[in-house]
């Protein structure tokens, strides 16, 4: 006896469903489990932790802070690249900041909660940052002294030209950092003005920071998982003195170290050379 077209094509849709069920949903899942348990290759698949006296002190694939009681640095290590992950490299938040070049004007707030920085704020005040805790220059172009970003609102009598007439600091609500700029004398900015909607050409000030600044671009730019588990060799290089200096090590010790620790470019050619942060403060634990 014939089935009906209907039955039979219902037939083969579950003989389908119960193929790619045994073979997607059981066998794939049990080979890559097999795969994963390879010598070799197990630690990876468990996530390449890494354990300091049986104890998991983190994986070399996430990267964590390494701060004290307060929240601050801590000076006896190597310190990572920001991360814009939650609070702070939190795996449950992994994410970027989505701020562009473009995002140069602060959002300014008498409430600390519904203020937020433009990215070349957060860059300029990590940058200030970093430079203290290193001892060096942290100065970057179109950065403030006090490490906000500087960056003017212009008016011009006809729009986008002709005499300006007004100047206005966008990011700061005090003194502002220019006294004068095309002979007007530059406002500090007021809360809840959007100047550029007014009328104002939003024009960066470059200073006078070095071209090439002291403090590196991943000292103060967050990474894009913000996850990163390492820094650029220069980064790391940065740090040699006072780590040197907190550990009671010569700087050449040190500097060997981050050499023992440095991963080369994927297949030889592919990105840059980038220090593992955790695995090179581990080594400085040990030694």
């Amino acid at each position: 006896m014939r089935l009906p077209s209907w039955i039979s094509q219902h037939l083969a849709a579950l003989r389908a469903l119960l193929v790619f069920t045994v073979l997607l949903g059981l066998a794939y899942p049990l080979l890559l489990v097999a795969a994963g348990r390879l010598p070799g290759l197990s630690g990876r698949a468990d996530g390449s932790l890494l354990h300091v006296n049986g104890t998991v002190v983190g994986s070399r694939l996430i990267g964590q802070s390494f701060t004290d009681a307060d929240g601050n640095p801590d000076p006896r290590y190597f310190q990572s690249r920001p991360s814009a992950a939650g609070d702070g490299y939190d795996p449950t938040a992994t994410s970027a900041s989505n701020l562009g070049p473009e995002s140069v004007v602060d959002t300014l707030s008498g409430n600390p909660g519904d203020a937020s920085p433009s990215l070349l704020t957060q860059v300029c005040a990590r940058s200030l940052a970093v430079g203290r805790l290193e001892g060096v220059d942290g100065s970057r172009p179109y950065c403030t002294a006090d490490g906000v970003g500087a960056v003017l609102a212009v008016f011009h009598r006809d729009g986008f030209a002709g005499p300006v007439t007004r100047v206005v600091s966008v990011n700061q609500t005090s003194t502002p950092f220019l006294a004068g700029y095309a002979g007007v004398t530059v406002e500090p900015a007021k809360i809840g003005e959007d100047y550029q909607a007014l009328g104002g050409v939003i024009t960066p000030i470059r200073g006078t920071a070095p071209a090439h600044p002291a403090v590196p671009a991943d000292a103060v730019t967050a990474g894009a998982s913000g996850l990163d588990p390492h820094i650029s060799p220069q980064y790391a290089a940065l740090q040699i003195p006072r780590i040197a200096r907190e550990r009671a090590l010569t700087e050449d010790r040190v500097r060997t170290l981050i050499k023992q620790h440095t991963d080369d470019r994927a297949l030889g050619l592919l990105g840059e050379p980038a220090v593992n942060t955790l695995e090179l403060n581990l080594a400085l634990d040990r030694t």
